[in-house]
C-alpha cells in the first residue's frame, strides 16, 4: 500500500466491459506494468472460471510473475445457492488462479437476492459466509464487493448492512460499497459510509471499507472522494474511467484529487507525475482515442485560449491553473485562435522554443493573420503544427521549404460491378530534381496522400515512419450546397510525435491537399531535415 488509501485498479476487468473494448491476454499483460507505474496497489485481472480468456491470463501470470510491487486480484462470485462451496466450480477456479487476493461480488440489495438470485435472504447470507470463510481457510485474502449497496440501503438498510457484517465476521479484510447503478449522490455516499463505519465500531468489527463508483450520474469521482471523507480507505476505479454504460470512476482523477487536493498520500510524487503518460499509453493499447478534455491528463486540461487568460499567465502561470500541470506529467498549452491577443501568441511561441518578447511587430502580424484566417473558416484550436508554420514564416520571413508542387490531379472511377477506386498524379520538384508520382487509393484523398508520400519518400526517407492517423471534415456553410467551403484537419504521427494541420478549400480534395502538404512539411521539420 503506497499511502493511507489503497488504490485498487479494475481496468482489466470492469473497464474491459466498455462497449467496443476487447482486450486480449497479450493486451492485459502489456497493460499490467502501466497500471503498476501510476501507483495501483491492487490490480484486478478478471474473472477466471467464468471467462476463458481470463483463466488463460491468470495462468500466464502464474508463470511470469510480472508485477514488482502491486498485488493481483481475481474477481468472482459467492457460491451458488444451495450448493456446497467445495463443489462450486467457479469458486474452485478462483483458487486455481493462484491470485493472492480474491474479490467476491455479493448481493447486498434484498430485492436482487429475491428477483435475480431467486433465493432467500437467509441463504444469501450463508453464501457470503461460506465462500469468504472457505477462501480465507485456503490462505487467500478476501475482499467483498457489496453490489447495489446504496440502492439496497435505501430500500432495506438493515439487510444491506447485515451482508457487510456477515462478510467481515467470516474473515473478509475489506468490504466495498458499490454504487452499481451509478445513481448515488455524494451526500448519500457520505452518509451511508459513515453509518457503516459507525456500525462496525459498535459491533467491534475490524475491516477496511472501500468504494466502487459508477459514473451514470457523472458523480463517480466525487462519490469516491466523499466515501474517503467518510472513512473509506480503499478506492476502486479504472484508467480513463473505462467501463460499461457511462463508465467507472476514473482512478487517475481520483488519485490526483486525493493526493493534491485532500492531502492523502496515496501515491509517490514520481508515480503522480506518470499519470498523463499512463493515461495516453493505456488509451493506445485499448484503441480508444484519449479524451482531450479529461481532467489532469487530457491534452487540453491546461490549454488556454482567451487573451485575458494569456495576459495573466504571462505574469504568473498559476493565476489560471488549479495545479502545476507538471505534477501530473502534463504541460500548459496556449491555444491560438481568433480570441488570441499578442500575449497568447508570445506564450505560444515560447512553448515552441521561440522568444518573440522583443518583436512586437511579429506578434502583431501573427495575431492579425490568425484572426483573418479564422474569419475565412480556418481553425487553430487543435492544429498546433499549422500555427508553428505560420509563426516561423512571419518571424523568419519565409515558409519552411522542402519541395515545390508543380501540379496535382485526381481521378475517381467506378464500374457496374460496384467496385471503385481513385488515382492521383503529383508532380514535385525537390533538391533531387523533378518527380512524377502516381498514387492509388480507396478515394481521392487517399490517392493524393499515396502519391505525395511516394514522391517525397524517395528523397526524404525520414517520412517512412510518418503516417496519417486522423482525418476530420467539416462543411462550414451547408446552406451553400456544393459551393460550401470545406475545412479539413489532418493528424499525423511519427517517432517525433503527433501533430495536426488544417486546410480550407472549395471542396474536400482542395482542403485536404493544403492540410496534407503542411503536414508533411511539418513532419520533415520535426525530423530535423535541413530546409532547402
Amino acid at each position: 500500500m503506497s499511502g493511507d488509501v489503497l488504490v485498487y485498479d479494475t481496468t482489466l476487468r470492469d473497464g474491459a466491459q466498455q462497449e467496443g473494448m476487447n482486450l486480449s491476454v497479450a493486451d492485459k499483460l502489456t497493460l499490467l506494468p502501466m497500471l503498476e507505474a501510476y501507483g495501483a496497489d491492487i490490480i484486478e485481472g478478471g474473472w477466471p472460471g467464468a471467462i476463458p480468456r481470463d483463466t488463460e491470463f491468470f495462468a500466464e501470470i502464474a508463470k511470469t510473475q510480472p508485477l514488482s510491487r502491486a498485488r493481483l486480484a481475481a474477481f468472482g462470485a459467492t457460491r451458488k445457492a444451495n450448493i456446497a462451496v467445495e463443489d462450486d466450480q467457479q469458486v474452485a477456479a478462483l483458487l486455481n488462479s493462484q491470485a493472492p487476493i480474491i474479490t467476491l461480488v455479493a448481493k447486498s440489495d434484498a430485492r436482487h437476492v429475491i428477483k435475480a438470485l431467486r433465493t432467500t435472504e437467509e441463504e444469501n447470507l450463508r453464501m457470503v459466509r461460506d465462500t469468504v470463510a472457505y477462501l480465507v481457510e485456503q490462505g487467500r485474502e478476501v475482499m467483498v464487493d457489496l453490489e447495489h449497496f446504496f440502492d439496497g440501503a435505501d430500500d432495506d438498510r438493515d439487510y444491506t448492512f447485515a451482508v457487510a457484517q456477515e462478510a467481515v465476521r467470516a474473515g473478509a479484510s475489506t468490504v466495498i460499497a458499490c454504487d452499481t447503478n451509478g445513481g448515488a449522490l455524494p451526500d448519500t455516499v457520505l452518509a451511508r459510509v459513515t453509518e457503516l463505519s459507525a456500525l462496525f465500531d459498535e459491533e467491534g468489527l475490524t475491516a477496511t471499507i472501500g468504494i466502487h463508483a459508477h459514473n451514470d450520474g457523472e458523480m463517480a469521482v466525487a462519490n469516491s472522494l466523499a466515501a474517503v471523507t467518510a472513512g473509506a480507505a480503499h478506492v476502486q476505479g479504472t484508467v480513463n474511467g473505462y467501463g460499461e454504460r457511462t463508465g467507472n470512476a476514473n482512478i487517475l482523477t481520483t488519485v490526483a484529487n486525493l493526493h493534491l487536493k485532500m492531502g492523502r498520500k496515496v501515491v509517490t510524487d514520481d508515480q503522480l507525475a506518470d499519470l498523463s503518460r499512463v493515461s495516453h499509453a493505456v488509451a493506445e493499447i485499448v484503441n480508444i482515442a484519449p479524451y482531450r478534455r479529461q481532467a489532469y491528463t487530457g491534452v487540453s486540461a491546461f490549454a488556454h485560449k482567451a487573451g485575458l487568460h494569456a495576459s495573466a499567465i504571462r505574469v504568473d502561470a498559476d493565476l489560471y491553473q488549479h495545479i502545476d500541470p507538471a505534477r501530473v506529467g502534463n504541460d500548459m498549452r496556449m491555444i491560438v485562435s481568433d480570441m488570441a491577443g499578442r500575449a497568447s501568441i508570445e506564450l505560444k511561441a515560447r512553448e515552441l522554443g521561440l522568444d518573440l518578447s522583443d518583436r512586437p511587430d511579429v506578434l502583431s502580424e501573427v495575431t492579425r493573420r490568425i484572426k483573418d484566417a479564422e474569419a475565412l473558416g480556418y481553425t487553430y484550436d487543435a492544429t498546433d503544427a499549422s500555427v508553428e508554420l505560420l509563426i516561423r514564416e512571419i518571424a523568419f520571413g519565409e515558409r519552411l521549404s522542402y519541395f515545390d508542387v508543380e501540379s496535382w490531379t485526381t481521378h475517381l472511377s467506378g464500374s457496374s460491378d460496384g467496385s471503385n477506386g481513385a488515382e492521383a498524379v503529383v508532380k514535385l520538384s525537390t533538391g533531387a530534381g523533378r518527380s512524377v508520382t502516381v498514387g492509388e487509393g480507396v478515394g481521392p484523398v487517399d490517392a493524393l496522400d499515396q502519391a505525395l508520400r511516394g514522391g517525397l519518400c524517395q528523397v526524404y526517407p525520414e517520412l517512412d515512419d510518418c503516417e496519417l492517423i486522423d482525418f476530420k471534415v467539416r462543411i462550414l456553410d451547408p446552406s451553400a450546397a456544393t459551393r460550401a467551403t470545406t475545412r479539413v484537419i489532418i493528424s499525423m504521427s511519427s517517432p517525433a510525435g503527433i501533430w495536426a494541420t488544417v486546410g480550407l478549400g472549395r471542396d474536400i480534395i482542395e482542403a485536404s491537399w493544403e492540410a496534407l502538404t503542411d503536414g508533411y512539411i511539418y513532419g520533415l521539420f520535426k525530423a530535423g531535415v535541413p530546409v532547402r
